[in-house]
């Protein structure tokens, strides 16, 4: 598949399971002011996937437009277990990097599943994606999202409850639906 291909499929799932459900209350805004970079990481390594980690820092720390980027994963770490090396490596490469408390990493992944639950938990596919993918995200403005909200700390559980009432047949398909059709 093309980076076009891969990037429409993310966005796709975007708009229709992010936003329509509002799984982040904060991700319309920035979908409709088309400030959310997509970068599909070339290559499948970890010192290629690590060093576009900090590249797109760098690009953000100089583009203020720029709200938050989506790195795409789509060549490697289709393993989940294999993925989270790669996101606790990232995580202590920003802290190194002097990136704590300016940048934050969010975590997607086709086969995401949260310690003690259950593979086929509904409430996994809140950070269930097309793709491999981290979110880096400003720490600024998630700060000033989260004051502006009523109630962000009841936002994971309400998304729980949510994705146990549309179950994993609807979410099974929402997800399939963001791929592009194989000719």
């Amino acid at each position: 598949m093309t980076d076009q291909q891969i990037i429409a499929a993310t966005q796709a799932w975007l708009s229709s399971f992010v936003i329509a459900y509002n799984i982040c209350p904060f991700a319309r805004r920035e979908h409709e002011r088309n400030s959310i970079r997509y970068r599909v990481v070339p290559g499948n390594s970890f010192e290629t996937s690590l060093e576009t980690v900090i590249a797109e820092c760098v690009h953000l720390d100089s583009d203020p437009d720029t709200e938050t980027s989506l790195l795409i994963f789509a060549e490697n770490f289709a393993d989940f277990e294999d993925f989270l090396d790669l996101l606790a490596i990232a995580e202590q490469l920003l802290i190194d990097q002097g990136y704590e408390g300016i940048y934050q990493l969010a975590s997607f992944h086709p086969d995401y599943c949260f310690a003690q639950t259950a593979e086929n938990d509904p409430g996994n596919y809140t950070n269930r994606s097309p793709y491999p993918m981290l979110h880096l995200i400003r720490e600024e403005s998630i700060e000033r999202a989260v004051a502006s909200h009523p109630d962000p700390a009841g936002i994971p559980d309400r998304n729980i409850e949510l994705t146990r009432q549309l179950g994993l047949e609807k979410l099974r398909a929402i997800l399939n639906a963001c791929y592009p059709a194989q000719e």
